[in-house]
């Protein structure tokens, strides 16, 4: 039933639950403010300030300089089809045995080349998908607009909004739902906000590397490493074969491959040495595969919805599984029962040749007799 409205309403949704994520990832910025003798709502109009300001940055530098690095990545495809036509088909099947097959790829890089030139740049690609329907710039505009405005009275008001939910909950497990709460913005808070920080350190990291190495199209890898780093092992692994590829096609040799190996490696261990023990912890509970099962589940299930709805939910799942096993392994069903020691004393004279023996009976705990009756 639940799930069947939020997969109706899901379009409707989308934007407030971007803006109750937006607010629940500032909110420990606004509290801090707060503490330091800040009102709320100035401590919130000074995020968004701050926050308009990169968010501004990010339009005027990034998407001109993403929009050179794609247009020389595909300027840079026909060679490196090239290679994988002439080079590393060739040595797959005499090493493998295995036949790839014509490898023809020239239609696509043309058919890429074109529609890029076409729309003349990554802004313009996107404008003008939005641009084929009018109601879909009407969609776009309301949500831009829906979602600053709702997180910011969100987050002006958050506080009060967890006083009215935690007030309507029944006093006798009052204490049990605080605790499980607070776990749960412990587990989720501290993998979203740590996490993220990782992806945006590590994204940079394999940017500058590899553009210092002399990857052209380093930082564009860079930035799709550091986006899919929160599975571990998972951007390392495609940022190094999009890097070596790169290298191979860019140089044909061998020293700018252990070059970009050496990117890599350096950032896993400053991934797993450095950020992720200071920046997540070891004590979030979401493991990689239940985060990737989650995130895809919750898009076959609710689309996009889903998508936002997936990890919230699985921090609440993951406490209340951790919850339910702490109470199990405290039940009397999991814990042993005592043992009592029954001691059978044999007299020396009458038996002289036998030793005291002594028998161990486990016993379980008697149930409840009345004592009036008598058997």
């Amino acid at each position: 039933m639940v799930g069947g409205v939020l997969y109706l309403i899901g379009p409707v949704l989308a934007p407030f639950i971007i803006a109750g994520l937006f607010a629940y990832l500032f909110n420990p910025v606004v509290e801090k403010l707060e503490r330091r003798g800040v009102s709320r709502s100035i401590g919130v109009s000074l995020v968004f300030l701050v926050l308009t300001l990169v968010l501004v940055g990010i339009v005027l530098v990034l998407i001109p300089f993403m929009d050179k690095q794609v247009t020389r990545f595909i300027d840079q495809l026909p060679s490196w089809t090239d290679w994988a036509r002439d080079v590393a088909t060739p040595w797959v099947e005499q090493h493998f045995g295995i036949s790839l097959g014509m490898f023809e790829s020239q239609g696509v890089v043309e058919m890429l080349k074109g529609h890029w030139k076409e729309a003349g740049g990554f802004a313009t690609t996107v404008l003008a998908k939005v641009s084929k329907s009018g109601f879909a710039i009407i969609a776009w505009a309301l949500n831009l607009v829906i979602i600053p405005v709702a997180a910011f009275y969100l987050l002006r008001d958050w506080n009060i909004v967890v006083e009215r939910i935690h007030a309507l909950v029944p006093r006798s497990i009052e204490p049990v739902v605080t605790r499980l709460t607070r776990e749960s913005d412990e587990t989720l808070g501290g993998f979203l906000r740590g996490q993220l920080s990782v992806m945006i350190i590590l994204g940079t990291f394999y940017g500058i590397g590899l553009w210092s190495v002399g990857i052209s199209v380093g930082p564009l890898i860079g930035m799709i490493a550091g986006v899919i780093s929160f599975v571990p092992y998972l951007g390392a692994i495609v940022g190094v074969g999009m890097g070596v590829i790169a290298a191979v096609a860019q140089y044909q040799d061998v020293y700018h491959v252990v070059l970009v190996l050496i990117v890599f490696v350096v950032g896993q261990l400053l991934e797993g040495y450095v950020l992720v023990p200071k920046l997540v912890g070891d004590k979030i509970g979401l493991h990689p595969v239940a985060v990737m099962f989650a995130i895809l589940a919750g898009g076959e299930l609710f689309g996009f919805v889903g998508v936002l709805l997936a990890l919230p939910i699985a921090a609440v799942i993951m406490v209340l599984l951790r919850y339910a096993y702490e109470r199990y392994t405290q039940s009397e069903m999991y814990q042993e029962t005592e043992a009592e020691s029954l001691i059978v004393g044999v007299d020396d004279a009458d038996n002289p040749s036998r030793e005291d023996v002594v028998i161990i009976v486990a016993s379980a705990p008697a149930a409840d007799t009345d004592s009036s009756v008598r058997p």
